[in-house]
């Protein structure tokens, strides 16, 4: 190939006409048509379809089939899409246009995503798919998750035209208000709004263009036959195998039917929907009002007969049609465990955690509230991300605490000092979210008053928010470290990894125990969205139950089990949720949306808003003034969940909650309960058992992580040096040599001083220590007021991380 040089240059100057720009977007440098967003207005699509130009040629394909046919139909008619599809592109077709406008009584939409998957693997199987662009037309599409779904699987753009017709109608109605906005500008929100929502959804994954998003297919399919997927969504992980082409077409000729029902002056009343709101005839919440009652009444009334009544409603069948664990059954033993055998409710209970809700996202006295209660059971609450004032690490006059045993470092920024981390059981990483993967945590502006931003080392009426990344993290390795620091910073805590549940989080936990992780949570999908976005509440993350039996079981495999203690959270409600949860290889078990109903949520959705009414998820003094939560209805709660657990243990013959974990082979899929969309699915990778490579190999944690603090320089040399210091005030002077092996330089050292002499240390420069030489990872991390390092050489990365003083 010719070098570029002036001539060539000039010679394509002369191509292109010497007046051009050789950036300019040119016929002669493209044959693209650029669009501003991915969704298309109707005249929009119009313009698109009427293009006369060679090359642009666009051709609407029908994506509707006869509803009477069934699976079969349906099937038929997604092969006969990609023949025309095949057969527009050899005619010339640039533009294919998947429509479903054309619905009559007896022909129905094909599901858009089904449409758009099938034609584009096929395009990809016949080596077509670079000769044409995918367009759809459909009545389906109206929200992002929707939208996002048909660009993932290979949609250039999309023309949501019901969605407009019911904004249009809106508008007609007058129903956004006396304000009367008109037309033209609720179509321009309703765009407006979907394209954040697409950035959003991408910038979840690290993607910064539509380009790298469309036809990624970043998603799992849960409870979709395999064939279906292999066919539709090629190369989507489906690790659950369930409804195929019957079921399907069977859901859309129930709508369809709704649609034609009668005559035409009679029409059954719609679907109320109720996806995010519970709606008394709509969507099934497994927080229903009359879950939510009758826990609350057990709880303040201390009544383990109505908590019967919460779990049995929690856990009757229709309720169980909702979850993966919903469907399972127990084996118990042909000889139960006398009841007087089983592990006391009170050691069970140590084992819970309450989830990581920060101050900030709730009231002061909603946090405080858990975190006394957590105390008086022995188990752990969670700070979040958003920092703990020190005045809580003191014991209150009666004896409680409110210190959150376990503390949250989410993007480090947070509050997150030696004095933070020193009064830990637990430091937990969290990597991101089970209900929200991908994003950080956020908290309005309008909800940082002075004394969060003060805790949190922000700035008043400034929304924060952590990035979705954890900034220290871009590798196992860089993990690894992060958790020798954190061990550094607090030797006697351990250290926790938050990871979702999703497919290959096994393999992930495999690294995060090389890491040296103490624990780990495998957070799920449910719960935890009361303060999300409409976009992130649907179509984000994976059933907890997933999750924590694919890293059950790689760890076992792999024989690192024995090194790390397993949780779970999302959703938890009852005793059977927690023995389940036991049985697929959790040693504890993480409860968050409960608590807060037994200390008053009624789920009203306004998190994010401060508007609670109840005083929960609400910076408003005004507001904070009606919570009536206290911690007995926290202790009473998780007291009984404890107690009913037992009488499973009791049934299934296990003594102990540790001779539990693991035990898969004591769970089924429950053929009892039958409904017409749970026919087929195949449950078998969540029930199989762990497998071990050879006799011995532990399943469930039996020893520590050596973290290898014996050999820190600290350990060996600054704390005997500085032991003056440390025991009575005295200034002390050191020079050592440092080598590059020398990680986590000066952690050891703060967390004793700080144990000592508190907060704030003594005056600067009590102790100073000049190093010659090159430094390792984190010299001088979360260095402690009255501390000075001085370092004669070079250092490697995070130098000085979390400065706290020193």
């Amino acid at each position: 190939m010719d070098s570029i040089n002036e001539g060539n240059v000039m010679s394509l100057f002369s191509t292109l006409g010497a007046e051009k720009n050789l950036l300019e977007e040119t016929a002669e440098h493209a044959r693209l048509l650029r669009c501003d967003r991915p969704i298309l207005t109707n005249e929009e699509l119009e313009r698109i379809r009427e293009i006369a130009l060679p090359g642009f040629e666009a051709r609407t394909l029908s994506a509707l089939y006869k509803v009477a046919d069934g699976g079969e139909g349906l099937r038929g008619a997604l092969d006969d899409l990609c023949r025309q599809a095949t057969e527009a592109i050899a005619e010339g077709g640039t533009l294919i246009i998947l429509s479903d406008r054309g619905v009559t009584a007896d022909l129905a939409p094909i599901p858009m995503l089904l449409a758009v998957g099938s034609v584009h693997h096929h395009l990809i199987r016949n080596e077509l798919r670079t000769q044409c662009g995918i367009l759809c037309e459909t009545a389906e599409a109206r929200d992002v998750p929707q939208i996002a779904l048909l660009v993932g699987y290979g949609a250039g753009a999309i023309n949501p035209y019901l969605a407009f017709e019911t904004i249009a109608e809106l508008v007609s109605e007058g129903t956004f208000g006396p304000e009367e906005i008109d037309l033209e500008t609720a179509l321009q929100n309703y765009l407006k709004a979907c394209d954040k929502g697409l950035l959003k959804t991408m910038a979840k994954m690290g993607i910064s263009t539509l380009q790298s998003y469309r036809g990624a297919q970043i998603f799992e399919a849960v409870g979709l036959d395999r064939d279906l997927v292999d066919r539709c969504f090629t190369g989507t992980a489906s690790r659950v195998s369930g409804v195929g082409y019957d079921v399907i077409a069977r859901e859309a000729a129930l709508r369809h039917a709704r649609a034609f029902f009668g005559d035409q002056y009679t029409y059954p009343e719609l679907d109320p929907g109720g996806l995010y709101q519970w709606r008394p005839r709509g969507e099934r919440h497994t927080f229903n009002p009359e879950v939510v009652s009758k826990l609350q009444h057990a709880v303040q009334q201390n009544s383990f007969a109505t908590y019967r009544e919460f779990s049995k409603a929690a856990d009757d069948e229709a309720q169980r049609l909702c979850t993966l664990r919903g469907l399972f059954r127990f084996k118990y033993a042909s000889e139960p465990i006398p009841l007087e055998q089983v592990e006391p409710a009170s050691e069970i209970a140590k084992r819970f955690c309450t989830g990581a809700m920060s101050y900030g996202s709730i009231s002061i006295e909603a946090h405080e509230t858990l975190a006394i209660a957590m105390n008086r059971l022995g188990g752990k609450s969670n700070t979040g991300e958003g920092g703990e004032d020190s005045e809580r690490f003191a014991r209150l006059p009666n004896g409680d605490s409110k210190r959150s045993a376990i503390k949250q470092v989410a993007s480090g920024r947070f509050g997150v000092t030696a004095w933070y981390l020193t009064n830990a059981d637990e430091l937990q990483i969290k990597i991101a979210q089970g209900a929200k993967p991908g994003e950080g945590g956020e908290l309005p502006g309008r909800k940082v008053d002075d004394t969060i931003a003060r805790i949190r080392y922000s700035t008043p009426g400034v929304g924060l928010i952590s990035p979705p990344p954890h900034h220290d993290i871009y590798s196992i390795e860089d993990l690894s470290q992060l958790i020798h620091d954190l061990k550094n910073a607090n030797p006697s805590a351990r250290v926790s990894v938050k990871l979702v549940s999703e497919v290959g989080v096994g393999t992930i936990a495999a690294g995060v125990v090389k890491a040296h992780a103490d624990h780990i949570l495998i957070s799920g999908d449910a719960g935890g969205t009361g303060a999300s976005p409409l976009t992130s509440i649907k179509h984000a993350g994976l059933p907890w139950e997933l999750g924590i039996a694919e890293t059950h079981q790689t760890l076992v495999l792999n024989d690192l089990r024995s090194r790390v203690v397993l949780q779970t959270d999302g959703g938890m409600k009852t005793g059977r949720d927690v023995v389940i949860g036991a049985l697929l290889g959790a040693e504890e078990i993480g409860f968050s949306t409960a608590p807060l109903i037994t200390l008053g949520c009624i789920m009203m959705r306004k998190c994010h808003l401060n508007t609670c009414p109840v005083g929960i998820a609400t910076q408003d003094p005004v507001l904070r003034k009606k919570f009536a939560g206290k911690p007995e209805h926290v202790v009473n709660y998780l007291f009984m969940v404890a107690a009913e657990a037992r009488q499973i243990m009791s049934k299934l013959g296990f003594r102990t909650f540790t001779e539990m974990v693991g035990r898969v082979d004591l769970l089924d899929s429950n053929d009892a309960i039958q409904h017409w969309k749970t026919d087929g699915l195949d449950l078998s990778p969540i029930l199989s058992p762990a497998r071990r490579p050879h006799d011995g190999v532990g399943v469930h944690c039996t020893k520590s992580q050596d973290h290898g603090l014996d050999q820190a320089l600290d350990t060996t040399h600054l704390l005997p040096m500085c032991a003056s210091a440390l025991n009575n005030g005295s200034k002390v002077r050191i020079e050592l040599p440092i080598l590059n092996t020398h990680r986590t330089v000066g952690t050891i050292l703060s967390h004793n001083w700080v144990k000592k002499w508190g907060e704030h240390g003594l005056p600067d420069d009590t102790i100073h220590i000049k190093f010659n030489g090159s430094a390792g990872q984190s010299f001088g991390s979360w260095l402690a007021s009255g501390i000075t390092l001085e370092l004669e050489g070079d250092a490697n990365d995070y130098v000085g991380k979390g400065l706290s003083g020193g």
